[in-house]
């Protein structure tokens, strides 16, 4: 077994190759790279530049990150050829219509088929439903390399667990889901993992059970965050703070602390369509994973709404309103826009003619205008007749009272905390939360 491809990479003999440096792909690629020889790969030519001079372009990573790591950046398949272990970390999203869109995959498949050889290893992290990496990766593989599936090349997958803007769950010590195509491929994708993941490896029994697994993750979370949004709906409507619910009934042991929000992002609001399309094609039509899907993607519309009734129960004509909303990225603390629902409430806002300004701490304007059509703007002007904090980034949390008075018109008007984090400190303006 010293000829083992893990004996390889540990004696730097050959490298690894990650495909796709996002907010997955560059910390594993810098991991491994404090150990073993690797390059990076990413189709973005402006990307790669950037991470070449130490540079994160998801902005989760500083510069201390790119110390004493053995890493070649590089756009250019020739770079790949003689790598034997290839981690594929692309994006996994969904189209216009909530299915799963596999460009991105597939496209990386076709990447590594093209440079693939005898007795080389690809190991795919991308969400995926169960049956994805069998049933379309491996085919373009072999279709690309010439070589056939196991015999000349084995397949693992491992399911990336990286949790944006998280500081504390990193790659080194949360455990590590790997599988893969046989016993001795299981053995190999593991022992390398290891060499990264402090807190160990769970060795899953197929590459379909370590997909199924990743999948439920988020999935699991996406139905319990719906099932507050809809409390939530329910106690608005009884006139009762859901937030001083959920932190009476959290004094029980085994009550679990989920709280209502927007769910956006490209893990949480994107991957039950994953399950829910597979289980289509197996001849099952999910029922409450749907009906997460459903609440939790009508909530951004439904704060719009709220807003709304709340202005014109002041007296204002809506049509000539102004809104600031504070916060436009998917999550606080993260420059990340992609599937933010932030967007959905502008959207609905501006259905009702109000004119809405943007501003975010961490977001890009250039960006948002590019995804969304609506920049940022600097700073708040003092005339608006509502205020919502719809992300909690940390810049937000401890602002004064009389901050946002400055910034309504005439120091009145509407308050909308989507996350509560504003709960019983404001004592002026007319608040509203989920």
């Amino acid at each position: 077994m010293n000829n083992s491809i893990y004996n390889k990479l540990v004696n730097k003999d050959t490298k690894l190759a990650v495909i796709g440096l996002g907010y997955v792909g560059l910390p594993i690629a810098l991991e491994f790279a404090k150990k073993i020889k690797v390059v990076g790969f990413d189709i973005n030519q402006e990307r790669v530049n950037l991470m070449r001079n130490k540079v994160d372009p998801s902005n989760e990573l500083g510069m201390e990150a790119f110390e004493n790591s053995d890493i070649f950046f590089t756009a250019n398949l020739e770079d790949l050829r003689d790598c034997t272990f290839y981690v594929v970390a692309v994006p996994t999203p969904i189209d216009d219509s909530n299915l799963p869109d596999l460009k991105p995959l597939l496209g990386a498949s076709r990447t590594v088929g093209k440079v693939l050889k005898k007795g080389d290893y690809v190991v795919f992290e991308s969400t995926v439903y169960p049956g994805c990496t069998e049933e379309d990766c491996i085919p373009v593989l072999e279709e690309l390399s010439g070589l056939e599936f196991k015999t000349d090349f084995k397949v693992g997958y491992s399911p990336e667990r990286i949790n944006p803007g998280d500081k504390e769950h990193t790659l080194q010590n949360v455990v590590k889901v790997v599988s893969g195509c046989c016993e001795e491929s299981l053995e190999e994708i593991a022992k390398t993992y290891e060499l990264v993941v402090a807190a160990g490896v769970h060795r899953a029994p197929t590459i379909k059970v370590a997909e199924a697994a990743k999948i439920i993750e988020n999935t699991q979370r996406d139905v319990n965050i719906a099932l507050i949004n809809e409390l939530s709906l329910i106690f608005n409507k009884l006139n009762i703070n859901t937030f001083d619910v959920l932190e009476a009934a959290g004094t029980k042991w085994n009550f679990l602390k989920f709280q209502p929000g927007l769910v956006g992002g490209h893990c949480i609001g994107v991957d039950p369509y994953y399950l829910t399309h597979k289980a289509q094609e197996a001849g099952y039509h999910s029922k409450v994973i749907t009906s997460g899907r459903y609440v939790n993607d009508s909530m951004g519309g439904y704060i719009a709404k709220q807003t709304v009734k709340k202005i014109i129960a002041q007296n204002k004509i809506i049509q000539e309103s102004r809104v600031l909303i504070m916060g436009a990225t998917f999550k606080e603390d993260v420059s990340d826009i992609r599937n933010s629902k932030v967007i959905d409430i502008v959207n609905e806002l501006k259905s009702y003619h109000v004119s809405v300004d943007l501003i975010d701490p961490h977001a890009s304007s250039a960006e948002m205008e590019h995804e969304y059509g609506i920049g940022l703007i600097e700073k708040p002007t003092a005339n608006y007749d509502a205020i919502i904090v719809a992300v909690n980034h940390r810049e937000y949390k401890d602002l004064p009272e009389s901050q946002f008075k400055s910034y309504l018109k005439n120091g009145h008007g509407v308050f909308v905390d989507v996350k509560g984090i504003y709960r019983n400190k404001i004592k002026d303006l007319h608040y509203w939360s989920l």
